[in-house]
Order: structure tokens, then C-alpha cells, then sequence
């Protein structure tokens, strides 16, 4: 459940506000001056922030460049006057949108829900996922765990970076020279067939502990390398 905080010292407004988001599943907190406003955002991280310009202790403006210096959290202002200039420097400090008093509560509550919206869908584009998975098996990047059917398997670090290369590229046919490349570097000076006894030493740790041998493989391609599949070939 996504939590707003709505800042005005409009009683009243706060009121009605908090009931219309509360009908639409949001957690709402309100807030009715600006210091509280800071201190509200600062203990509970809020998802959104609906924020008054005109507030007593610290106006809107001053409330959403300091919030702005810290999160990125959505912020919608209201005012009671809708002057361009006053909505310039209302985005130009960072606000995601602005609205103009008297507003329709199903409004605030659109707008609310359409830049959530958008916000989450863009920070999902902009993360890359730390987590891989085929069938049994899973990679977690920022743990370095590795698990096959749920069971914990521990690697040297050259046989986790040539696990984790495989998942990222799968389907994908690698020469010796391509991985020895991209895992060991181009200055080795080993012989190329140590990526037989890497990759010998991971199908025999990972297929222990697993009986679905067609879930994933390291497959050999003869006269080539290896690639990794995952179930028919996914």
C-alpha cells in the first residue's frame, strides 16, 4: 500500500483529501505546516506528497527544495492562485505536478495515481534486475548467492562470474577464447582448456543437486564452445 502525505492547513481540505485517497487504497498522513510536513517526511518516507504552497512556519516552495535535495519522491502542489509563473517555479523546484484550488478530489486522486504510476514504471525501466533465474537455478547479483532448487551452492569467484556471464547471455554460443576474455582477460596466460575444467567443475557441483536434468545445461557445441540453456531452450 503506497503511503501520501497531504500538507495543507486547510483542515478541511486535509479531511476531504484523506477520505477520497483513503476510498482508492492509499495510507494517507497529513500534515499541517511545513516543519511538520519535514518532520512527517522524514520519519515515514512517504510514496507521495501532496503539498500546499501557502503553509504557516516553512511556505511549499521551501518544504519541496529541501524534500527535492533528499528523495525524488513524487511531489503534486496545490495553490490557490494559477499563475504560469507560479507553476514554472513550482517544477522548476523539482515538483511533479501542479494543481490549482478549487480542485475535484477525483482529480487529486487521478493525478496521484497517474504519476505513481508512471514513477514505479519508470524506476522498474531504469534498475537493472539483480536477480537471474532458470528453471532451479537462480544467481542473486547483490548477495552472490547462488541456489539450485533452493539449496545453496558455494563457487570460487572465476566459477561465479562464468555462472552468472552464462545467465546474462543464454542461448548464446561462446568460443574458449570468448570467455577466457570475458572472465579471465586478455592478458591470461594459461592454456584456453582450463574453461573445460571451470565448466566441468560447475555442471558437476550445480547437477547434484538437482533430478530435473533439462531444466538449464551448460551445453557443449562441438568444434565451437558452450552455450546455457534454460527449459526447451528459453
Amino acid at each position: 500500500m503506497n503511503t501520501v502525505l497531504v500538507v495543507d492547513d486547510d483542515l478541511n481540505i486535509c479531511r476531504i483529501t484523506k477520505l477520497y485517497l483513503e476510498k482508492s487504497g492509499y495510507l494517507v498522513v497529513t500534515a499541517h505546516d511545513g516543519e511538520q510536513a519535514l518532520t512527517q517526511f522524514g520519519q515515514l518516507g512517504p510514496d507521495f506528497i501532496v503539498l500546499d504552497i501557502m503553509l504557516p512556519k516553512r511556505d511549499g516552495w521551501s518544504v519541496c527544495q529541501m524534500i527535492r535535495a533528499k528523495s525524488d519522491v513524487p511531489i503534486l502542489m496545490l495553490t490557490a492562485r494559477g499563475h504560469v509563473d507560479e507553476r514554472i517555479e513550482g517544477l522548476q523546484m523539482g515538483a511533479d505536478d501542479y494543481l490549482v484550488k478549487p480542485f475535484d478530489p477525483n482529480e487529486l486522486v487521478a493525478r496521484v495515481t497517474t504519476i505513481l504510476r508512471r514513477t514505479q514504471l519508470r524506476t522498474e525501466a531504469a534498475a537493472p534486475s539483480h536477480i537471474y533465474e532458470v528453471g532451479s537455478l537462480r544467481v542473486d547479483v547483490l548477495s552472490h548467492e547462488v541456489t539450485v532448487e533452493g539449496q545453496s551452492v558455494a563457487l570460487p569467484k572465476k566459477e561465479y562470474e562464468l555462472l552468472l556471464f552464462f545467465m546474462r547471455n543464454p542461448n548464446q554460443v561462446f568460443t574458449r577464447e570468448d570467455l577466457i576474455a570475458k572472465i579471465w582477460g586478455w592478458d591470461f596466460e594459461g592454456e584456453d582448456r582450463v574453461v573445460d575444467l571451470y565448466i566441468k567443475r560447475l555442471r558437476q557441483k550445480l547437477s547434484a543437486l538437482t533430478e530435473r536434468k533439462d531444466d538449464w545445461a551448460i551445453r557443449t557445441v562441438w568444434g565451437v564452445g558452450y552455450k546455457f540453456e534454460g527449459p526447451e531452450g528459453c
